[in-house]
Parts: C-alpha cells; sequence; structure tokens
C-alpha cells in the first residue's frame, strides 16, 4: 500500500495541529462539524481526502476559512516530506 500524498498527509497535519491549538477532542470536532469522528481521524492520519464541502464543515468547526485550512497545510507540505512526517510523528505521540 503506497503512503498518501505530501498534500493530504499535510491537510491531516493542519487539521490536527489547530484541533489541539483549540484544546478539542476529534469527538467534540466531530459533533462541531457534523463530520463523523472516524472520517476526521482518517483525515488527520492523511487516508481520507476531503471533499470540498466537507473541507468546508472542518474549516469553519476550527473557526478558520477553508482557504485559511488550506494555506497552513502548504505550508507544512513546503517545509518538505521529513518534518510532515515528523509533525504526523509527534502529533501520534501526543
Amino acid at each position: 500500500m503506497s503512503s498518501s500524498p505530501a498534500f493530504q498527509a499535510a491537510l491531516g497535519t493542519a487539521v490536527k495541529a489547530r484541533r489541539e491549538e483549540l484544546k478539542r477532542t476529534q469527538e467534540q470536532l466531530a459533533n462541531d462539524s457534523g463530520l463523523h469522528q472516524r472520517w476526521i481521524s482518517n483525515v488527520e492520519t492523511g487516508k481520507r481526502n476531503p471533499s470540498y464541502g466537507s473541507l468546508r464543515r472542518l474549516a469553519d468547526a476550527l473557526e478558520l476559512t477553508a482557504s485559511e485550512l488550506i494555506a497552513r497545510a502548504e505550508q507544512i507540505e513546503a517545509s518538505g516530506p521529513a518534518d510532515t512526517a515528523r509533525a504526523v510523528t509527534t502529533s501520534a505521540a501526543s
């Protein structure tokens, strides 16, 4: 099985980092967004690539616009694969 594309992993890292900034659990984010907790987990781990509609709901629950969330993911992606992997590993250890 191949790994997630870099942008997908970066988006997951951005979602998890923002959720943690807001001190929310995946379940709280699920309730706020109307999305399933397992789906959010899959986005955060780079296993799911959300549709535009889901991305907007997720961003809104994270108190961001969709473009702000994408910009955060782009910054993570631009930092390189090693930094994205490190951020995912560090988040998983938390």
